[in-house]
């Protein structure tokens, strides 16, 4: 654990999801493949155009740039503009797009959180208040991360996606705390990292992926094991 500025009094830990709590890299996979395996049994879509699926993704955002902040509703629009391209009716489009997407929101949620981080956040929860603030669309009320938070913020449906502030403005105000009282924690230094710095909140910077990084500010802390925040709890 490395601290690069100190930190004052924190009453909120706030955790990203995905790759921070759980390898989120397999359950992707698998949730495209979901996707993919129902869009599959329709003779009209088509087989062997790979660049399909992106030009209809492509299309959502251009007719709608808000979709950009939203991966849930941009996932939904995409398939049903690709059912209308397959030629589909709109009752049919949104039917079968309706039941592409909930394919892969089903894979999507499909999620183990191991015995040493579920019994991390057991500690952690002895002494502050837990929430989470994501981009991504993992359900936690459908797998063992349920009940563990006091709030759960989404992109898309609370606001937009970090590094913009807004979820980190709607924690303050909801949990009725300064700004300073939270520590974000995430993997991500583009957007968990920038953030919680921009937002004026601390952050925590888990750096075990290996991924390239625009944001050139520091964490206040920065960690290599999700373990290591039990010296916290001392």
């Amino acid at each position: 654990m490395r601290f690069n500025r100190a930190i004052g009094k924190i009453k909120v830990l706030s955790f990203d999801l995905d790759d921070t709590l759980y390898d989120n890299h397999p359950i992707i996979r698998l949730a495209l493949q979901a996707q993919h395996n129902y869009l599959q049994q329709h003779t009209r879509w088509p087989q062997q155009d790979a660049q399909f699926w992106s030009k209809c993704r492509n299309k959502a955002v251009q007719e709608s740039p808000e979709l950009a902040h939203d991966v849930t509703a941009w996932r939904q629009q995409a398939l049903y503009l690709a059912m209308l391209a397959c030629g589909y009716d709109q009752q049919q489009a949104r039917f079968h797009s309706e039941r592409a997407y909930q394919a892969f929101a089903q894979a999507r949620s499909q999620i183990t959180v191991s015995s040493s981080v579920l019994q991390l956040l057991a500690d952690l929860k002895q002494h502050y208040t837990l929430i989470a603030i994501t981009n991504g669309n993992a359900d936690v009320d459908k797998f063992n991360l349920a009940g563990v938070f006091s709030l759960v913020l989404q992109a898309g449906k609370d606001g937009r996606p970090k590094p913009f502030s807004d979820l980190f403005d709607a924690a303050a105000q909801q949990l009725k705390v300064n700004h300073n009282n939270i520590l974000h924690i995430g993997d991500s230094l583009d957007t968990d990292v920038q953030g919680a710095n921009d937002a004026l909140c601390h952050s925590v910077w888990l750096n075990n992926q290996d991924s390239h990084y625009h944001y050139q500010g520091l964490p206040d802390i920065e960690i290599k094991n999700i373990n290591e925040l039990q010296i916290l709890c001392r």
